[in-house]
């Protein structure tokens, strides 16, 4: 199976393509996931909609905003509130995981290879196959 983060933005008007992502493929949405973190003393999340692997081809995506909206446990985010209101109206709750941002990593590939590792070790998404 190929589980891949396709990055859409950092959660400005692109969240509203996030959100209707997770509405248009409702049959397939697995999991929707806050990713808190902190970059140069600021609290920021990333949000992510995990779809369901596509058959053929085996392939999961893993939709992201990344880091650009405020922690909604720090800071009230009228962008989290629609995140969380969403996955509500699609009878799932948000998920929340504290991880190191992606500044710390010298290719935004190896960040999202080590994420990739976490949401399997929490069985967020499946194991390597």
């Amino acid at each position: 199976m190929i589980q891949r983060f396709i990055e859409l933005g950092e959660g400005y008007s692109d969240l509203y393509e996030l959100l209707e992502i997770a509405r248009a493929n409702k049959e397939r949405l697995t999991c929707m996931l806050a990713l808190h973190t902190k970059i140069n003393e600021k609290d920021l999340t990333s949000l992510v909609v995990i779809l369901k692997p596509t058959t053929p081809g085996n392939f999961q995506p893993l939709y992201v905003c990344r880091e650009g909206i405020p922690n909604p446990n720090v800071t009230l985010s009228k962008r989290f509130d629609l995140f969380a209101e969403t996955a509500k109206e699609l009878g799932h709750v948000v998920h929340e995981l504290s991880v190191k941002p992606s500044t710390i990593f010298a290719e935004k590939e190896l960040y999202y290879q080590q994420m990739i590792g976490i949401l399997r070790l929490n069985y967020i998404i499946p194991p390597l196959q």
